[in-house]
């Protein structure tokens, strides 16, 4: 029975790691679509979306019932309530990647991003992806030292978001308001899709050591202060 109970636990974390996958496949699809006004692909990235809401909740489905079958408590507790959490976060990840791709689709048959910006939302995007690949790989690993690397890694995002801004608000914009509005709003969903692959990290941080993060790095240099 207690087998069957942590190969359930063990089923849950499989699939937050597929909808990692799943929300990086439709950044990335997405960023290609906004950046070559390919509608096919936005189309199919918008669609694609329903996946990450099934698995969404049928894990919120089997949390439950664990919750009511099993009543967990401890480590076992705090994996199926981190979990609900970080799904929440994964499947925000996917409603952003459809957000870009409804920008993509809605200047169709232009590229909704001016040619002097292609390579700083590209960046951007790529720069996201990694961010999901690399909490896919904290989860099912649960390394917590690569955990705490995330937050450093979306420094990169957040400096291209300001990037972006500087470009909105230089005299020389002559790409009218409309084309605007667009980078603004693409611009944020690149750097809040990263943010929550930051808070899934965060969030293994918590499910590891039963610590927050900002707890568990001041208690980690506090015993490293000791031994020096």
């Amino acid at each position: 029975m207690r087998d069957a109970y942590h190969e359930e636990l063990d089923s849950i974390g499989d699939s937050l790691v597929e909808m990692a996958r799943l929300a990086g496949s439709a950044l990335g699809r997405a960023t290609t679509a906004l950046l070559d006004a390919d509608l096919a692909l936005a189309e199919s990235v918008i669609a694609s979306d329903e996946k990450i809401n099934d698995l969404h909740h049928e894990l919120e489905n089997r949390a439950i019932d664990l919750l009511a079958r099993q009543q967990p408590v401890a480590t076992d507790l705090r994996i199926v309530v981190t979990s609900l959490r970080m799904s929440a976060d994964l499947e925000r990840c996917g409603d952003l990647a459809r957000h870009v791709a409804k920008v993509a689709r809605l200047r169709y048959p232009e590229s909704a991003v001016p040619r002097d910006l292609h390579a700083t939302l590209l960046e951007m995007g790529q720069l996201a992806q990694r961010l999901v690949a690399k909490a896919a790989l904290v989860i099912a690993t649960k390394d917590v030292d690569k955990a705490l690397e995330l937050e450093q890694d979306d420094d990169a995002i957040d400096a291209l978001h300001r990037e972006l801004f500087s470009h909105l608000i230089d005299e020389r914009w002559h790409h009218g308001i409309e084309t605007a509005v667009d980078v603004t709003l693409v611009g944020r969903y690149y750097e809040r899709f990263a943010d929550h692959a930051v808070s899934v990290a965060k969030r293994v941080v918590y499910l590891v050591t039963g610590e927050h993060v900002a707890e568990f790095v001041a208690a980690t240099e506090a015993a490293d202060s000791v031994r020096d």
